[in-house]
């Protein structure tokens, strides 16, 4: 009895998932506390979609000023501000716009740390946000652990 080696060349099937998982994969937004090169560029070198805060906004910009730019782009944020979920002002803009995103609550981290956590979970942080509308707010702890917080 032979046995049929599986076939090196990929089938039209599983290109067109893959395909398919890179349209439905969301673009994740760094605010400024991510930084701006080591997490994106990690992030981007694993095929995912970042945009950066300092590409598209003034460093300084209030929260409450680019939290619903972010939604209508229906990006995914990403950030470390715990503050975000906190304070009444920013979180009634942030549920307002249906803004999809994500805290990463580990302190002392640098960006090779963040990078590193990020990429680990990001499976599990598209599963999340892909298919599913706002406001949803998770953490993550440094140890990839997540927690609903909106």
């Amino acid at each position: 009895m032979s046995r049929r080696r599986p076939s090196k060349t990929p089938s039209a099937a599983s290109g067109a998932r893959r395909d398919a998982a890179r349209l439905s994969a969301p673009t994740f937004f760094l605010d400024y506390q991510i930084g701006r090169y080591v997490v994106a560029d990690a992030l981007r070198a694993v095929g995912a979609r970042a945009e950066v805060h300092i590409d598209h906004f003034p460093m300084n910009a209030p929260d409450t000023e680019w939290i619903p730019q972010v939604a209508q782009r229906e990006w995914v944020l990403i950030t470390k501000d715990q503050h975000i979920h906190r304070n009444m002002l920013e979180r009634e803009t942030y549920r307002d716009a249906g803004l999809r995103g994500f805290v990463v609550t580990g302190d002392n981290m640098n960006g090779q740390d963040l990078a590193a956590l990020l990429l680990r979970r990001l499976p599990g942080m598209t599963r999340r946000a892909v298919g599913r509308s706002g406001p949803l707010l998770f953490a993550i702890s440094r140890y990839g652990i997540f927690r609903k917080l909106i």
